[in-house]
């Protein structure tokens, strides 16, 4: 289960999402479900079906975890591949 003390060393696909900071204004307020990640980029899927790609290092992310708590996650903290992101962070 992901909680706010391990969420830095999990995946965060299948989470829902809002960017609630970033140097992109455009992006503030942008809410979906994370479907893919990669180094640079956090993809979600917004309610409409449409497919959003949100630059990490431009944006703080409000998680909501699996028990309904949120927290938010600076994109450049996370800034690395999923599976390289336990060793690093």
């Amino acid at each position: 289960m992901r909680t706010k003390k391990n969420i830095l060393y999990s995946t965060f696909i299948g989470l829902n999402v809002e960017i609630v900071n970033s140097s992109q204004h455009a992006l503030i307020g942008t809410k979906g479900r994370i479907v893919d990640e990669t180094k640079n980029l956090i993809i979600i899927e917004k309610e409409n079906g449409k497919e959003v790609k949100l630059p990490k290092v431009a944006c703080t992310f409000r998680l909501t975890l699996d028990d309904g708590s949120t927290v938010d996650i600076e994109g450049k903290r996370v800034a690395f591949r999923p599976h390289e992101r336990p060793k690093k962070v």
